[in-house]
């Protein structure tokens, strides 16, 4: 059975993790979230659930501003091409509906199926905001402490450069 929010709250309680939560009206896209500009401070981020050709499970995490290009994503991340994860594997592996993917679903992947991707221009932010499981409101963590609550999940993500254009060598 999937975590409500409160439970996600007295789990971010446990590890120490403060943390600010601000409800606002069922949002679905990262356009209907800009109209929160201004009360929730912070970095806005996208949460991309993505499957590869061979069946391994992606969250990427990036800036809401960030230009991903799914064709050449895969090569970034030494993956197979990528597609968007099917609903019923979403609310498996992260316990939560289409519209409300979020890096705090990963409380619920136990056996760490996900692989976590941050993108390197959203880990600049010091504040993130993030959906709490459901898409009716938004918490507020510190950088830090989405790392921090990440490994307490039992997942080592990978800081990558993810949108834009590939780093030159």
């Amino acid at each position: 059975m999937p975590l409500t929010p409160d439970e996600l709250f007295a789990f971010l309680d446990r590890l120490g993790i403060p943390h600010r939560t601000v409800e606002h009206p069922p949002l679905f896209t990262v356009e209907q979230s800009k109209a929160l500009r201004g009360t929730i401070p912070g970095g806005h981020t996208k949460n991309l659930f993505l499957r590869d050709k061979k069946a391994t499970v992606f969250l990427v995490v990036a800036d809401e501003e960030a230009d991903i290009d799914l064709k050449t994503l895969h090569h970034r991340l030494g993956a197979g091409r990528f597609s968007f994860g099917p609903a019923d594997l979403m609310r498996e592996l992260l316990g939560v509906e289409p519209g409300a993917v979020t890096p705090f679903g990963l409380v619920h992947d136990t056996q760490a199926r996900v692989h976590v991707v941050l993108d390197r221009a959203m880990m600049e932010h010091e504040t993130l905001n993030y959906h709490p499981l459901v898409n009716t409101m938004t918490t507020s963590i510190a950088r830090d402490d989405l790392l921090k609550f990440l490994h307490a999940t039992g997942h080592d993500p990978r800081i990558e450069q993810v949108s834009g254009r590939p780093a030159t060598a």
